[in-house]
C-alpha cells in the first residue's frame, strides 16, 4: 500500500499551527483538510480524551453555526491526541480558514456553560468531558496562532 500523506510529515519537527493536510478532488469538487495542531507531537503531553471531546463538541457546534456552515464537512480529533482535523468544501488556504479557527477557539477559551450534545441520548460517551482543560488548550492554541502562525509543514 502507498504511504498516506499524514505519515510523511516529520512529527518530530512539527509545531503547533494550522496546516493544509491534504486536498482531495472528486467529480470537480475540492475538499481541503486542515491539520489544527495544538501540541508538539512526541515532545509535549497529549490532550486527555475529555478535553478533546469537549473541544470537538464546542468547535463543531460553533463552526456549524458560523459563516463557514455551508462549507464544513467535518471537525474531529486526531487519534494521536495532538490536534484536530477540519474538513471543508473548496480549495481553501490556511489564511482563509484562520479567522474561523481563531473565532472557534476564542469561543472555546471563554465558554462557560453546558456542553452542546453532552447528553446520553445525543452522544455515545456523553460524560467524558473536560471543559477546564478544553479552555486551557484553546488558549494555548490561540497563543500559537497569534505568536508565530505556522502554516507550512517542515520537511
Amino acid at each position: 500500500m502507498e504511504r498516506i500523506a499524514s505519515f510523511s510529515v516529520n512529527h518530530n519537527k512539527l509545531l503547533p499551527g494550522l496546516y493544509v493536510s491534504r486536498r482531495d478532488e472528486w467529480q470537480g469538487m475540492t475538499a481541503t483538510t486542515f491539520d489544527l495542531r495544538v501540541t508538539a507531537p512526541n515532545r509535549e503531553p497529549v490532550m486527555n480524551t475529555g478535553c478533546m471531546h469537549t473541544i470537538e463538541h464546542l468547535a463543531a457546534t460553533y463552526l456549524r453555526n458560523s459563516a463557514l456552515a455551508g462549507r464544513m464537512i467535518y471537525f474531529g480529533p486526531m487519534g494521536c491526541r495532538t490536534g484536530f482535523y477540519l474538513v471543508v468544501f473548496g480549495d481553501m488556504t490556511p489564511d482563509g480558514i484562520l479567522p474561523y479557527v481563531r473565532d472557534a477557539f476564542s469561543f472555546i477559551a471563554s465558554y462557560d456553560g453546558e456542553i452542546p450534545g453532552a447528553w446520553p441520548e445525543e452522544c455515545g460517551n456523553w460524560s467524558d468531558q473536560d471543559l477546564p482543560a478544553a479552555r486551557a488548550y484553546a488558549e494555548k492554541y490561540l497563543r500559537a496562532l497569534a505568536d508565530d502562525f505556522r502554516c507550512e509543514y517542515e520537511k
